[in-house]
C-alpha cells in the first residue's frame, strides 16, 4: 500500500484500496477510454469526503497534484468517471434514501443510490423521477446529478437540474457547503465569508457581472444541453444559485455528498403512438405540429431503420408480429401520459389525426399488448448493439443535439456522414428534442478504426455546431467531447469556463481532464485497445 493510501486509511472510516485488481476494474467506466487510478476510496460518509480533500489540497499547495473524481456504477459513456488520482466511490456506503416527504414527493439521498432502486420507491407513492437516463437500472442518483441527465421524458418534464432543490458539495479544499437559490440577502452573507465557500461567491458574482453579455452567448437554442458549465441561469432577477454551475458540471467543481430532489406524479397507464415513416421531413413536420399542443406528449422517439436491419439480422423473430418487413426508413413513437385519462385519450387522438395527415397509418394503442409491442422495440436497438461483424458500438458520436426545425437536415446530414466512412451504425434518439444517439460499430484494435474514431468525432461535432446545436444533450462532454467545446461556444465564452474552473478548483484536484482544458492529444493516448462495458455497479456496490 502506498503512503497515500496508508495515510487515508488512518484517517477514514471507509475503506482506502490500491490493489491492482481494484484498481484495473475502476481504469473504464462507459466510454471508450481508459486511465489507471492512483488508488479507490469508499467514503461511508460526507466526513470521509471532507478529509479526502483536504488531504489533496494540502498536497496540492506542496506541489503534487492528486486528483480525485467521483464515481458510484460508472456508467458515463464521455470517460467522465475515471481518472489517474484518487477514484472515489460513492455506490459502496453512501448511497441511501434519507428522507421521503409524501405529501410534498421531495426526496433527499446520497450520490451512490441506485437510479433505478429510488425510482421503485418512488413508484409506491405514486411519484417518480422523470429525467431518468437510458441505463436507469444500473446508474446512480450521483452521476445523473452530474451529468444533468436528461432521457426520454425529458421532452415534457426537462432535464435533472428541473427537481435539484439543494445540494451538500465539499469543495476542493474540503470545505463543505449547502447550495440552494439565495435571495440578496442570503447572497449577502455568503459574500462575506472569508472562506473559500465566500471567495466562490465573491468571484462568481463579479465574473457575471462584468461579462452579461458573453454569459448570455453561453444560452445555446436547444432544449436540452449539458456542453461547458451553466452561467446564464446562475444570476436572475432577485436571487443567485450555484445549482445550475454544479448540476451537469461532472465533478469538475465539487463532489456532490447529498441531494435533495423534487418527483412528479406517476402514472403508469399512458397511451401510445406508432407510426412507420420513409420521409424524414415528414417526421419532422408531424413532430412540430404535435409540439404545439397545449401539453406535449411524455416522449417522442425516432428509431432508425438501421436498428430494426440488425436486429432482425440478429434475432428474425424479435420484431415478428409487431414490425413487418421491408423496415420503414424510421419509427416514430409518441407518448402520452397525462393523469386525467380523458385529457391523455384526446391528445392522443388529435396526435392521430396530425399523423393522417400526412398519410401516415399510426397504431394507437394503451393495453399491455401495446406496451409489450414497445418493448420489443426498444429491445430491437439491444439487439442491434450486439453483433455486428464482430465489431461493437461505440460511444463516439452519441448525443448531439440541434433545433427541432433542422431534425430532418441533421438526421440526413448524420447518415451521410456515416456513410462517408463506410461504417455500419445504430441511430435512434429523442425525435422531440431531435436529440440523436449514435453508435458506430468499430474495433479499437484496427488502425483503421481508431482513425475513424477522431475522424468521425471531429465531423460530427462541426455538424452540430453548424446546425446551432449542441454536442451534449444529456451525457456530458466527460473527455470524448471537451476538446471540441471552444469550437462551439467560441474562444470568449469558453475563457469564462476556464475562469469559473480556476476559481473552484484552483489547483486542478477535482476531476482534470474533463470538460475543460483539454486536448485531442490528451485524449488520444488514454483510447482503450478493446471496447466492452460490463456492469460496472457490481464492484463493491454492497
Amino acid at each position: 500500500m502506498s503512503k497515500v493510501a496508508h495515510y487515508l486509511q488512518e484517517h477514514l472510516t471507509g475503506e482506502v484500496i490500491a490493489s491492482a485488481g481494484v484498481r484495473k476494474h475502476f481504469s473504464t467506466d462507459g466510454s471508450i477510454f481508459k486511465i489507471l487510478p492512483a488508488l479507490v476510496v469508499y467514503p461511508k460518509n460526507e466526513n470521509d469526503v471532507r478529509k479526502t480533500a483536504r488531504f489533496c489540497w494540502q498536497l496540492a499547495e506542496r506541489g503534487r497534484t492528486m486528483p480525485i473524481t467521483a464515481r458510484s456504477a460508472g456508467t458515463n459513456q464521455s470517460g467522465g468517471a475515471i481518472g489517474s488520482g484518487i477514484i472515489m466511490n460513492f455506490a459502496a456506503h453512501m448511497n441511501r434514501i434519507l428522507e421521503y416527504d409524501g405529501k410534498s414527493g421531495v426526496v433527499v439521498a446520497e450520490p451512490g443510490l441506485n437510479y433505478g432502486r429510488l425510482e421503485q420507491t418512488l413508484h409506491t407513492h405514486g411519484r417518480f423521477l422523470p429525467p431518468y437516463p437510458s441505463s436507469v437500472e444500473f446508474s446512480s442518483i450521483g452521476g445523473a446529478v452530474a451529468e444533468n441527465s436528461g432521457g426520454e421524458k425529458s421532452l415534457k418534464y426537462g432535464q435533472t437540474l428541473k427537481y435539484v432543490k439543494n445540494l451538500r458539495v465539499v469543495l476542493a479544499n474540503g470545505e463543505a457547503i449547502e447550495v440552494k437559490k439565495l435571495n440578496k440577502r442570503e447572497l449577502s452573507r455568503k459574500l462575506g465569508l472569508s472562506t473559500l465557500e465566500g471567495q466562490i461567491y465573491r468571484e462568481l458574482d463579479k465574473l457575471i457581472e462584468e461579462n452579461h453579455e458573453t454569459v448570455a452567448k453561453s444560452r445555446l437554442n436547444v432544449s436540452k444541453n449539458t456542453a461547458g458549465y451553466n452561467l446564464a441561469d446562475i444570476k436572475q432577477k432577485g436571487s443567485f444559485d450555484l445549482t445550475p454551475l454544479l448540476v451537469g458540471a461532472q465533478g469538475t467543481l465539487g463532489v456532490i455528498t447529498e441531494v435533495t430532489l423534487g418527483t412528479e406524479p406517476y402514472n403508469p397507464a399512458t397511451t401510445l403512438l406508432v407510426a412507420l415513416v420513409d420521409d424524414s421531413k415528414v417526421a419532422q413536420e408531424c413532430i412540430s405540429e404535435v409540439l404545439k399542443f397545449s401539453e406535449p406528449p411524455s416522449s417522442i422517439e425516432l428509431i432508425d431503420k438501421s436498428v430494426l436491419e440488425l436486429a432482425d439480422k440478429h434475432n428474425p423473430n424479435l420484431l415478428a408480429g409487431v414490425i413487418n418487413k421491408p423496415f420503414a426508413s424510421l419509427v416514430l413513437i409518441m407518448e402520452f401520459d397525462d393523469t386525467n385519462a380523458k385529457v391523455q385519450k384526446r391528445l392522443a387522438a388529435k396526435a392521430k389525426k396530425v399523423l393522417e395527415r400526412y398519410e401516415l397509418n399510426p397504431m394507437v394503442e394503451s393495453d399491455t399488448t401495446a406496451k409489450d409491442h414497445i418493448k420489443k422495440i426498444h429491445r430491437a436497438i439491444s439487439a442491434a448493439m450486439s453483433h455486428a461483424e464482430g465489431k461493437v458500438p461505440l460511444p463516439v458520436i452519441d448525443d448531439g443535439i440541434v433545433p427541432v426545425e433542422h431534425l430532418a437536415e441533421f438526421l440526413e446530414a448524420s447518415r451521410q456522414l456515416l456513410s462517408s466512412q463506410r461504417v455500419t451504425s445504430v441511430l435512434w434518439g429523442q425525435g422531440g428534442d431531435a436529440n440523436l444517439h449514435i453508435q458506430p460499430f468499430l474495433d479499437l484494435s484496427e488502425i483503421g478504426d481508431v482513425q475513424r474514431v477522431f475522424k468521425l468525432l471531429q465531423d460530427y461535432c462541426k455538424l452540430v455546431a453548424d446546425f446551432g446545436g449542441s454536442t451534449s444533450g444529456e451525457n456530458n462532454d466527460g473527455r470524448l467531447r471537451a476538446p471540441y467545446l471552444k469550437d462551439l461556444y467560441g474562444e470568449e465564452v469558453y475563457g469564462l469556463f476556464a475562469q469559473v474552473k480556476q476559481i473552484f478548483d484552483p489547483y486542478g484536484i477535482m476531476n482534470p481532464g474533463v470538460k475543460i482544458n483539454v486536448t485531442l492529444d490528451d485524449i488520444k493516448p488514454l483510447l482503450r485497445t478493446e471496447y466492452s462495458n460490463p456492469l460496472l455497479y457490481q464492484h463493491l456496490t454492497s
